[in-house]
């Protein structure tokens, strides 16, 4: 009997989405924020009833999380593992223990390589004030390998300009619906992507990572390439539309579990956009200890970190707010540690 294409199916009960080895978390925020105030926060009487500080609710649309005057994650601390932000929609400030700062959305990506440990916040300001401020992203937990799981933490951007996206049709047709892919990891097409930062597992050629998002067009067709590399476990979510087939079963909003080394064929037959999330790479298949912020390979491990983090708070707080925001224009920027003047998306892509 052969396998079938679709190993899997998950339904996608809320923002956390189940992942697969060497992926550890994926996290999918979607909030309708109001206008913002001058603090570049809500308005206070839109703040009764929520638990201010662990704000999941999602109470009209929205979630505060951990913050109190701004939305977002308060500085925290990380060892062992990648996060890979993806923003769709909205504007994130981000500060961290190594001094870099940065304003990304609208399509960037930051790829923070955490290792021997950072401590970074994650505040999602809300700079229109006469009207809402949406924000959508993913984050991406991608773990480290053991020999690699104390690097040197690394901060790098992908903006937007610089991330290649195409736009595929069926067959050798070139008009008709389209489906658009941003490559953020994993070649496509002989469409390159940026560098990941180099102690990632995505920097290793044989680990065959990819990230791809994926816009099918109403009526639009495509085929996903079988992937490259042997052993490669791959999960295809559909989150937005309806009308999909995927290997000609219907699926609804989900996480797919698909076969790796087939070609699998998508197929938009809704009214509307539908969209999707790939993530795909050779697993470690190395030993995962958790603790909250911390993934190592073993508890004493665990329990090295967290002894190293109070002790040094990994460096400490460079910045004189504990949750700091880059004020209210709405200018992307990154400033990397001990750099003397911000990088500007526009000069990365001339650069590049």
């Amino acid at each position: 009997m052969p396998t079938p294409t679709i190993l899997n199916r998950q339904p996608l009960n809320g923002g956390l989405w189940p992942t697969l080895d060497p992926f550890l978390f994926c996290a999918h925020h979607d909030d309708a924020y109001p206008a913002g105030t001058p603090a570049l926060g809500p308005a206070a009487s839109s703040l009764a009833g929520r638990d201010i500080g662990q704000d999941f609710s999602g109470k009209d649309g929205w979630s505060m999380y951990h913050g109190d005057v701004v939305p977002g994650f308060p500085p925290h601390p990380h060892r062992g593992f990648e996060t890979v932000t993806i923003v769709r929609e909205g504007l994130i400030d981000h500060s961290d223990s190594l001094g870099a700062s940065a304003r990304f959305g609208q399509g960037d990506v930051q790829w923070l390589t955490a290792g021997r440990g950072v401590v970074h916040a994650e505040m999602f300001p809300l700079l229109d004030a006469a009207g809402p401020n949406p924000l959508e992203l993913f984050q991406i937990w991608l773990n480290l390998p053991a020999r690699q799981k104390m690097v040197d933490p690394y901060f790098t951007m992908f903006w937007s300009e610089r991330i290649p996206r195409l736009a595929l049709r069926a067959g050798s047709a070139s008009e008709g619906p389209a489906t658009h892919v941003a490559v953020i990891a994993g070649e496509l097409a002989g469409a390159a992507p940026l560098a990941p930062p180099p102690g990632s597992w995505a920097a290793q050629d044989a680990a065959d990572v990819a990230i791809w998002t994926i816009r099918m067009e109403p009526g639009a067709r495509w085929t996903l390439p079988a992937a490259a590399g042997e052993g490669t476990r791959r999960m295809l979510y559909h989150f937005a539309g309806s009308g999909v087939t995927v290997a000609g079963e219907a699926t609804g909003h989900a996480a797919l579990e698909l076969r790796a080394d087939a070609a699998v064929e998508l197929v938009n037959a809704g009214a509307e956009d539908a969209e999707f999330l790939l993530l795909q790479g050779r697993p470690l298949n190395e030993p995962v200890a958790k603790y909250g912020p911390f993934v190592m390979n073993t508890e004493q491990e665990i329990m090295q970190a967290l002894q190293d983090y109070r002790r040094t708070e990994f460096g400490g707080w460079p910045w004189g707010e504990a949750a700091p925001v880059h004020g209210p224009e709405p200018r992307r920027f990154a400033r990397r540690p001990g750099a003397a003047a911000d990088e500007l998306p526009a000069q990365a892509a001339a650069a590049g």
